[in-house]
């Protein structure tokens, strides 16, 4: 699960360019949705889902209190299969025009402006992963992205289509914990 989650955060950090439409400051909705092709895997995830939604109130604090410090909500499973998550731009992101969440790991990105949105590409050394992808803006307030990633193992590489969808849903984020 962590490693699904380091994965989203990576493709959701990727900034924009400044002819891309403006990201407005506040609070985002998130949706992600990974489809590996391969049962078990996907069996996998869905096993992990089940277990956050099932831990310990205590674990669970802990969890929720060290994923607020970073402006993100827990996961929780979407009706469609996928994970659900609020997650808050700053202005200093929004003048960046840099979408949720914080690029983990040791990454080099690369972007092509198009109509609409941007062609993407990644490299990460750390986790070892790769993935190319666009995203396009409907507005301001509202994103859908697709990328395809190979996640580099051990056991050879393991491919992922992921789809996501952003959409704004208040100037105001929750306030972090101290």
């Amino acid at each position: 699960m962590k490693r699904l989650l380091l994965t989203l955060a990576i493709l959701a950090a990727v900034p924009t360019s400044a002819q891309s439409p403006s990201i407005k400051p506040g609070l985002w909705e998130l949706h992600n949705k990974v489809k590996t092709g391969n049962a078990q895997t996907d069996q996998a995830m869905s096993m992990a889902m089940a277990q956050l939604a099932a831990m310990p109130p205590e674990q669970r604090a802990q969890m929720e209190a060290l994923m607020a410090r970073n402006g993100v909500s827990m996961p929780k499973a979407s009706g469609d299969g996928g994970i659900a998550l609020t997650a808050c731009v700053t202005p200093e992101m929004a003048a960046r025009k840099e979408l949720p969440l914080n690029q983990q790991g040791k990454c080099s990105a690369t972007q092509e402006q198009v109509p609409g949105g941007l062609n993407l590409a990644f490299t990460c050394t750390d986790p070892a992963s790769s993935g190319k992808g666009q995203i396009r803006f409907s507005s301001d307030s509202a994103y859908t992205m697709t990328m395809n990633v190979i996640k580099h193992s051990g056991a050879g590489p393991q491919t992922a289509t992921v789809e996501s969808s952003g959409r704004w849903l208040s100037a105001t984020c929750p306030a972090k914990p101290k």
